[in-house]
């Protein structure tokens, strides 16, 4: 009997989108179900060779980049909003065209949203944003968010119900709706007992140009350091080329799968930006890190403030940083693993039947 397909479509905004599918994905086949994935850009090659053997659809691009002044952000993204309704446009029509070509019987959709069926009833959205925070317009963009999410069926938050939780506001409303089940933070990355080799990893991601200029702040900081340092660009590229002259700094273009979870196990501290993905994969692998939100972004400025606040971890602006701030991180308790919640079998026990 051929297995039931499940379509798994993930945003290209930054990689974080991405990666917290890949335990998703490993988790329908091991429950006997033949993901396709989908998704464009960056996110879709990291996927593609995380799963080289499994179906890709290339996906209508929303082609999502940062001003260079964060103040901006926000005008930006309005005036882009016609491009990318086009796109969830243009998704939604693929989307229908797929249901009949692979006879798919469900969708998960990270934050893709006009890939759903009303013909299958078996649609899942999954976000750590039931409140999308936008400074003075926070009601309106949670408003329309939480109308587009009521369309899909079902709608998994990646953290844990209680108050000891990793999202804070953005993940919790005063009343939970009926079809929001929270199924506990998401990694596909497992710690393991190694030497120290770094003293630092750097992990750079998210759109453009805000990923190249946080790189040159760090570069010219850290370019003299006698760290030892790990520095992950967080690109698709050629290979890395030695930008700094100095032999305890070692650069790559990108790690993933073992490699990356090799590299933040061996470092004893991260530099990253506080992106939702970025905080479940350190908290399960339990590490101390400094957070650079992306300026103009509220949703990583109100993680870092927060775990800030929790004393969990230390954080600046961007045109803040210089490396004496990184002197805080032991001032603070470091993230911690909230355990396995996720139960497969009862996650996708929604996708059984006719």
């Amino acid at each position: 009997m051929r297995k039931k397909r499940i379509l798994v479509a993930a945003l290209n905004w930054g990689l974080g989108h991405a990666t917290r599918c890949i335990p998703i994905i490993r988790g329908l086949q091991s429950h006997d179900f033949e993901p396709v994935i989908a998704s464009d850009g960056q996110a879709g090659d990291l996927l593609q060779k995380e799963f080289p053997h499994l179906t890709y659809i290339e996906l209508p691009s929303y082609n999502i980049q940062y001003s260079k002044n964060g103040n901006y952000l926000k005008w930006k993204l309005m005036m882009d909003s016609p491009r990318i309704l086009n796109a969830i446009k243009a998704e939604k029509e693929l989307t229908k065209k797929l249901v009949k070509q692979y006879e798919l019987k469900g969708i998960i959709s990270d934050n893709r949203l006009g890939v759903r069926s009303k013909k299958l009833k078996r649609n899942v959205f999954i976000t750590h944003q039931l409140n999308v925070l936008s400074g003075n317009t926070t009601f309106l963009s949670s408003y329309f968010h939480q109308r587009y999410i009521k369309k899909f069926d079902q709608c998994w938050v990646p953290d844990i119900e209680g108050e000891k939780n990793l999202s804070g506001v953005l993940g919790h409303l005063p009343t939970k709706p009926d079809h929001v089940k929270y199924i506990g933070p998401v990694s596909r990355l497992e710690k393991t007992d190694v030497p120290v080799i770094y003293d630092y990893l750097v992990l750079l991601s998210g759109p453009e140009p805000q990923r190249s200029i946080l790189e040159s702040i760090l570069i010219h900081e850290l370019k003299d350091s006698d760290y030892k340092i790990l520095f992950v660009r967080g690109v698709f590229t050629e290979e890395a080329q030695d930008i700094t002259n100095n032999p305890n700094i070692n650069i790559k273009n990108y790690l993933y799968g073992s490699a990356l979870q090799e590299a933040i196990n061996c470092s004893r501290y991260i530099i990253s930006r506080p992106g939702y993905t970025s905080l479940m994969d350190l908290a399960k692998l339990e590490k101390k890190a400094f957070f650079i939100p992306t300026p103009g972004q509220d949703e990583q400025e109100y993680l870092a403030e927060r775990l800030k606040k929790l004393k969990i971890a230390p954080s600046c602006k961007q045109d803040k940083f210089d490396k004496s701030k990184l002197g805080e991180i032991e001032n603070y308790k470091g993230l911690s693993n909230f355990g396995d919640h996720i139960f497969f079998r009862d996650l996708f026990a929604f996708f059984e039947g006719k």
